[in-house]
């Protein structure tokens, strides 16, 4: 590919903010990675990098410039994929972005079985918080997203949306662990409480559902990582509140019980999507059909159980 060599250091520069690493990383020397820093720098007529004392910083034109090159390497990778697709079909490489819990929920086993049915593509699967689940969409560094409460966004289309319900996380044996439906949100502000951060986009969720309640919540621990959630009420901390595809894995191990909630306007709206000027490519386009279908039937199956999730007795 015509430059190719170019546009990956600098590609990776302004991920690593620093030309030694950068270096380390693409195993080539740093003199080789600043000569063409500086070829290009002269080439445009403006510098792409500021030098600071510790690494280097995009300058509003390397900005632009990042934007452009990301989309000809991206661009460049659907090529490649759709030659060995006529190689070798239903070949090529998938990139997800999603959140914490559902990177240790129920993706792990959909991604498994996609694999077992399409052995020849590759799956790159990262999760991150659910503000920045947005950015590596964006920014062209994952084919696509899966995350809750995403608002609308110049630059991402939706692909499919998702309508989540919010319920109580418990310990088998809890005296509200027991069958019965969707449980009353009086009841469980009763018991102590471990709940996302202030500031997260779920714990936004539950203060709207819990507005209308005369009495003041107080969590005992607050924590913007799920899982530590999930251990403590493992470890009789405290009770959360979660959406059950969090915790879909440990419920159905017998080690969590999910409740819902009965308030109905307590739910969290998921979103597949992906950047809007990105067509995308076969290999993406088969994971996406298969993990709709997959998100799909999980969904019929909470709602077909009331979305009361415990372990088969």
């Amino acid at each position: 590919m015509l430059h190719s060599r170019k546009l990956q250091y600098i590609n990776e520069i302004a991920r690593c903010g620093s030309i030694r690493k950068a270096a380390a990383r693409l195993n080539v020397a740093s003199s080789a990675i600043n000569r063409q820093i500086l070829a290009l720098e002269a080439e445009i007529g403006v510098p792409i990098f500021e030098r600071l004392p510790r690494g280097l910083r995009l300058t509003a034109a390397g900005e632009l410039c990042i934007e452009h090159i990301r989309d000809v390497l991206k661009n460049y990778e659907r090529l490649e994929s759709r030659i060995r697709g006529l190689k070798m079909p239903q070949a090529g490489k998938v990139s997800i972005v999603t959140t914490v819990g559902l990177a240790a929920g129920p993706l792990p086993d959909i991604i498994a079985r996609f694999i077992g049915q399409h052995p020849r593509v590759r799956v790159q699967l990262r999760n991150d918080g659910g503000s920045t689940t947005l950015n590596p969409v964006l920014t062209g560094e994952a084919d696509i997203g899966l995350g809750f409460n995403i608002q609308a966004t110049p630059g991402i289309r939706t692909l499919a949306n998702f309508d989540v319900p919010i319920g109580v996380v418990l310990p088998p044996g809890h005296r509200l662990a027991g069958p019965g439906g969707p449980i009353s949100l009086a009841d469980v502000v009763q018991e102590r409480l471990v709940l996302a951060q202030t500031g997260t986009s779920l714990r936004d969720v539950i203060n709207l559902a819990l507005a209308p309640l005369p009495v003041s919540v107080e969590p005992v621990v607050e924590t913007n990582a799920s899982e530590m959630l999930k251990q403590l009420v493992k470890a009789g901390t405290g009770l959360t509140l979660l959406n059950p595809l969090d915790v879909i894995v440990e419920c159905r191990r017998g080690e969590l019980v999910f409740r819902p909630i009965a308030e109905t306007h307590s739910r969290q709206p998921m979103k597949l999507f992906a950047r809007a000027r990105a067509p995308l490519d076969a290999a993406t386009s088969l994971f996406v059909e298969y993990l709709m279908t997959e998100l799909m039937a999980l969904m019929q199956e909470l709602q077909a159980n009331g979305s009361i999730l415990a372990a088969d007795k």
